[in-house]
């Protein structure tokens, strides 16, 4: 068996309230999240003034760190508004803030004395003197561009101060422009990418349309599938965990604060349990592998770890194969769960369970009773409260999934 190896925190995105409950519970180390201004997913749940300080004591009392992201580039007009929510921050008790604008992270360091400060993968650090020169400014970690070579990441580490922290994005969505910095959004839609409001237009299918004939749409072609000029696919590196490890990284991120509870708990389950598993020299379990092919994503690579990844031919479209139906909130000693519903199933449905340390298992869905306990087939009111027999007891925050036909079940 292999020597044990230092092992790298495991932050996980946290977009809402159900998303961090499923982050902490799945094993992240750490999670990252945001107040409602200042960060990079406008368009997820986010967290009010009132709720930060809740949020903050639910992960600590688990265990888990709290890192927020005050990492747009704010005007001058909104900068004013940053000392108050700097401290704010601090008061709540947050670890660190993730910080892109060279005015945020000078005044979180008088503002918020008591957060460390993370550089943003906005910063696009690339190289171990850019990455020096934020720790001789006060940052104790960077969140290294995404278009770093595992080759240049190790000499970053070679070179770079050795306590300053290096952080990389091991799993989600990949921007097509260079580390997030792109104006496409804002030119075509007027929300702004780097204050938070990306529209995603990269994501778009495109036609031509001459403008003596409107309504006549011409598809774009570079051969008979369409067109890749902005074809992306999703990072992951759950098969390459021991070579992060070698090269010294100190904290492996997962995006993904706008996606959904389901991806969060499934994503960070799976790389909690092979991330484990590597840094132990163990044999990894195929079933946690498995896992991240049960989210929504589209076709997997390994970004610029090795390499140039040169141009996607194939379909980008997301792949869509199952779906959360309902989450498990209790489970008695003999199996029976009581269950707040997601999306539609029935009784003699063939379902998925999967849970914190829970390996998936399959069973047919059995009648079902609701809160009064009157039987149920088909439960249909959305987060309606309901009870099911299981096999055996499982965790709260469990999960029932299905596959879904997008044929049009």
């Amino acid at each position: 068996m292999a020597d044990k190896r230092s092992k790298p925190e495991l932050l996980a995105p946290a977009g809402d309230w159900e998303r961090l409950n499923m982050a902490i519970r799945y094993g992240a180390d750490a999670v990252y999240l945001a107040g409602t201004s200042f960060g990079m997913r406008s368009f997820a749940g986010n967290f009010t003034d009132e709720q930060l300080p809740k949020a903050v004591q639910l992960a600590h009392d688990h265990g888990v760190k709290v890192h927020v992201t005050v990492n747009t580039m704010p005007r001058s007009g909104e900068v004013d508004q940053l000392p108050a929510h700097l401290e704010r921050l601090n008061d709540a008790g947050v670890d660190a803030l993730i910080l892109a604008d060279l005015g945020a992270f000078t005044m979180a360091g008088r503002y918020a004395p008591r957060c460390q400060r993370h550089i943003s993968t906005q910063q696009s650090v690339a190289n171990y003197a850019t990455a020096a020169a934020w720790y001789d400014l006060g940052a104790s970690r960077v969140v290294l561009a995404r278009e770093l070579s595992l080759e240049e990441i190790r000499e970053i580490r070679r070179r770079a101060p050795k306590e300053l922290e290096l952080e990389v994005f091991v799993h989600g969505a990949m921007c097509v422009s260079y580390s997030g910095r792109c104006l496409l959004s804002n030119y075509m839609t007027g929300r702004d990418s780097n204050r938070g409001a990306c529209a995603q237009p990269c994501r778009y299918r495109y036609a031509l349309m001459e403008e003596k004939r409107p309504g006549e749409y011409f598809p774009v072609f570079e051969d008979e599938q369409g067109t890749y000029i902005m074809n992306s696919r999703d990072m992951c590196m759950i098969d390459h965990l021991d070579d992060l490890l070698d090269v010294g990284v100190d904290c492996l991120k997962i995006e993904g604060r706008a996606k959904s509870a389901y991806y969060a708990a499934i994503v960070t389950g799976a790389y909690r349990h092979v991330l484990d598993a590597v840094a132990e020299g163990k044999t990894v379990d195929p079933v946690w592998r498995d896992e991240v092919e049960h989210v929504s994503h589209r076709h997997y690579a390994t970004g610029f770890f090795y390499g140039q990844p040169g141009q996607y031919y194939a379909d980008a479209r997301y792949i869509r194969d199952w779906q959360v139906c309902a989450v498990i909130t209790d489970c008695d000693s003999n199996g029976m769960a009581t269950l707040s519903l997601r999306n539609k199933f029935s009784a003699g449905d063939q379902v998925e369970i999967v849970g914190p340390d829970t390996k998936p298992f399959a069973i047919t869905v059995p009648m079902m009773t609701d809160a009064e306990g009157q039987p149920l087939e088909c439960p249909r009111t959305p987060q309606m409260v309901f009870r099911m027999q299981l096999p055996h007891p499982v965790p709260p925050y469990s999960l029932v999934r299905h596959s879904v036909d997008l044929s049009g079940r």
